[in-house]
């Protein structure tokens, strides 16, 4: 995601509500903050909201001939950004929404239907097609690489002078990788990482900002080949999830805001409840060409990414994952001059996994739990090492430059360690007919013998697993796998968070094939008969789902993906027990990594429950109050003043109407957004104006749907000062039935009723229907259970 930028004010009123600013505006940091509340005697449990702090004081004329230097960002993980604003998943029931849904047949329905499973087939095809360019590029990018250094190799090992391969290994991989990062760091920096963590969010409701435009899918593939094929620890899995829900969001639309080309279908799905349900169909399909798995695929985006979900959705995902799947398989085939040949399982083949003792026995499943357990504490020191390394990142290498540099330095760093590696490696085997190295190294070797450390490090990443798991025993020596596991699990806690495009699952893979191997070695040295039942291949895939596990904390979807991956649904019971426990172990300790990373980023990210011991607050300590609220018929000049106050930059407004007594308060009638208020004020919907003109154009759902997503600025709407002193009635166009809860309702019932409808305002209202309070996301992302019980985050103007 987006770097913490140096100014960092907390302040005590989110974006998103229309809470009228007190005192001096938010942006200059000194806005009046809400009292804290002390909640208990012994000060453990504090809720309350602290002062206006700005970090950034004003410069003597010394600090400001140092500001040209690269500077320290502050950064505090007990901040919650102001920056992301929310989707509107609620369908906005106005009148012309309901004039609309009346107007439309029977046929008019099933149509709508039918064009829903033609853009999830669109989705997977495409996102099918991207994903065997991906492919195709990183396997012939990547050989003619690995073939010029093989090549340079052999001819220095006879003469000497080995140092130069090193240099050109380490040259080559710094070049590609500079050109991935390049694109990354100073073009479109939200396609850096998988994307997984950013895709969760906008399935959650989160707005972030760019994350699905055309610009990011481009930079994403382009950065995602460089990454693998430049040699980082890195896989390209998260990318295509990413790729495929940007695929996704375009194709759902029927237009293409970056290029300004509108094809004039699929009109209805321009909102972001229609938009939320293809992404989620974009992430699936995405997992689906990437590992071959479309039940995996469905799973992953229920466990992983939807935040809602219903039954037609499931089937509709389901064929946008086997559309996706069929697509990469069936010109993959092509490729590999096997036309209509579609036994290839996915973007990452691991190949059909059978074990050469069988099934599994049951004296090994106490044996499994243990290395899911081991997986487990492997992976929270893997989070907990990455979560400091992007604290390092976030507040010193957060300049385009120096994220470049880092990559580069990664990238000769990795190919000057895989060198030493192989360069000090004594595993030699011998190169028979049915061996399948694609790019074997002789190095110091005897004559028909290759250099066994080579095969896992002198190849991509996917290679590297699929010989782990099935090439015979006596392949790898214990040493070169102990080696191996060591400096692979560093290099890719490293590698992940750089300003490149690269997934972290064929990594975890990766390393948990090498010490489930490993374990597989040992269990036959030190068992009796144990050559016989502990099949080193078998317990490659069982450490490797380990590894992945307690990394990304995923059960029932990687599972299945496993499963599907591989062809062998035999060890289906093992690695859902393996993965359970890598779970339960992992989370003991630290967080998955994708919640580690959406922490970092101050995301109002919303969990499926409220936290415990929150039941005694209610809405009317969480609400923001008091309210900025509009008259069902207001005046121009008003709203145009409302919409312009950058102190506040409020989206939603409660309507209200005034009682038939003068003297009776104002009670609500509707809500109505910031992005309504501007298409009624481009479009000039007036009173007076429709009063004038008998012949003016009623403003329809489809104005609204034309300005979607990107509504312009208030700044580019002219307004006239005789247009200001007109009338806008509101009625047509507010959601005259908004959601509102009393004052006293408990925090989990607000949060529930928020969360499960996709709200982006809630009303508070008192027990005669006035306004009294609004509750948006941040309202409610700021409350968390911590290590001192119920805790408050501070929300930051980032």
């Amino acid at each position: 995601m987006a770097n913490i930028t140096k100014k960092v004010s907390w302040s005590s009123r989110a974006d998103e509500s229309g809470v009228t600013a007190e005192g001096t505006p938010l942006l200059n940091g000194s806005e009046q903050p809400r009292p804290s509340r002390q909640l208990s005697r012994d000060g453990i449990f504090q809720v309350g909201r602290l002062s206006t702090v700005d970090l950034e004081e004003e410069m003597t004329s010394e600090e400001e001939s140092l500001r040209g230097r690269p500077k320290e960002i502050p950064h505090n993980e007990k901040l919650l950004s102001l920056k992301f604003e929310s989707l509107d998943y609620d369908n906005i029931e106005n009148q012309l929404f309901l004039e609309e849904e009346r107007r439309m047949s029977y046929m008019g329905f099933r149509c709508l239907e039918i064009s829903r499973w033609v853009v999830c087939g669109l989705i997977g095809f495409l996102t099918g097609l991207i994903a065997c360019f991906i492919d195709i590029a990183v396997e012939e990018l990547a050989g003619m690489k690995y073939r010029v250094v093989k090549e340079n190799i052999d001819n220095f090992t006879e003469v000497g002078g080995l140092s130069i391969s090193l240099i050109l290994w380490a040259v080559l991989n710094s070049a590609i990788v500079m050109m991935g990062a390049i694109l990354v760091a100073f073009f479109e920096p939200i396609a850096a990482g998988s994307g997984i963590p950013q895709i969760k969010c906008y399935l959650n409701g989160v707005k972030i900002p760019r994350v699905v435009r055309l610009k990011t899918l481009v930079v994403k593939v382009c950065g995602v080949i460089c990454s693998v094929v430049g040699g980082l620890a890195v896989g390209k899995e998260g990318p295509m999830i990413h790729s495929g829900a940007v695929v996704a969001a375009g194709v759902s639309q029927g237009r293409s805001t970056s290029l300004k080309r509108d094809f004039k279908i699929f009109e209805y799905f321009r909102r972001d409840t229609e938009k939320r349900d293809f992404v989620s169909a974009g992430a699936a399909a995405g997992v689906s060409a990437a590992f071959g798995a479309p039940v995996g695929g469905v799973l992953f985006s229920l466990e992983e990414g939807a935040s809602f979900w219903n039954q037609m959705l499931t089937w509709r995902i389901f064929f946008a994952s086997m559309i996706s799947t069929f697509t990469l398989n069936f010109f993959l085939s092509f490729y590999h001059n096997k036309p209509g040949d579609l036994s290839n399982p996915g973007l990452i083949n691991f190949g059909r996994f059978e074990s050469d003792s069988g099934a599994y026995n049951l004296y090994e499943i106490p044996l499994f739990i243990a290395m899911g357990a081991f997986g487990g504490l492997l992976g929270a020191l893997f989070n907990k090492l990455n979560y400091w390394l992007t604290i390092f990142r976030i507040r010193y290498v957060h300049r385009p430059c120096l994220q470049v540099m880092e990559a580069m330095l990664v990238a000769a760093v990795t190919a000057a360690v895989s060198f030493t590696m192989i360069y000090f490696s004594n595993d030699c085997q011998p190169l028979g007919s049915e061996n399948k190295e694609k790019y074997p190294l002789q190095l110091f070797c005897a004559d028909g013998e290759y250099n066994s450390m080579a095969t896992i490090f002198f190849n991509t990443p996917e290679i590297s697993v699929r010989s782990l798991f099935h090439t015979q025993a006596g392949t790898y020596d214990p040493l070169t796998l102990s080696l191996f596991t060591i400096t692979y699990f560093f290099l890719a806690c490293w590698t992940y968070g750089l300003a490149v495009s690269a997934g972290v699952f064929i990594p975890a893979l990766l390393i948990g094939a090498a010490w489930g191997r490993l374990f597989g070695i040992l269990l036959a040295s030190i068992t009796p008969n144990g050559s016989i039942w502990a099949d080193p291949g078998k317990y490659a895939l069982i450490g490797a789902a380990a590894q992945l596990g307690g990394v990304v904390r995923m059960t029932l979807s990687l599972t299945v993906i496993m499963m599907e991956a591989t062809g062998n649904v035999t060890y289906g019971l093992p690695i859902m027990l393996v993965l359970m426990t890598a779970k339960i172990v992992g989370d003991y300790f630290v967080e998955g990594l994708y919640d580690i990373h959406i922490k970092l980023q101050s995301v109002p990210f919303l969990h499926w429950d409220a936290p415990a011991t929150s039941h005694w607050l209610t809405a009317r300590e969480v609400m923001s109050a008091p309210v900025t609220c509009l008259n069902r018929i207001e005046k121009v000049g008003t709203i145009v003043d409302v919409l312009s106050n950058t102190s506040t930059n409020h989206n939603g407004f409660p309507v209200v109407m005034q009682g038939a007594d003068s003297d009776e308060p104002s009670k609500l009638c509707g809500l109505i957004l910031r992005s309504q208020l501007i298409v009624l004020l481009k479009h000039k919907v007036f009173v007076e104006l429709a009063r004038s003109r008998l012949t003016q154009r009623k403003l329809q759902l489809k104005d609204f749907r034309d300005a979607y997503p990107r509504f312009p600025p208030i700044q580019s709407i002219h307004v006239s000062q005789d247009e200001r002193e007109c009338m806008m009635d509101l009625t047509e166009f507010m959601n005259a039935t908004p959601y509102t809860v009393p004052l006293e309702t408990s925090l989990p019932r607000v949060f529930k009723l928020f969360r499960a409808l996709g709200l982006r305002h809630l009303v508070v209202a008192d027990d005669v229907n006035r306004v009294v309070g609004l509750v948006t996301r941040k309202d409610l992302a700021r409350y968390h259970l911590g290590s001192h019980g119920l805790e408050e985050l501070q929300l930051a103007q980032t």
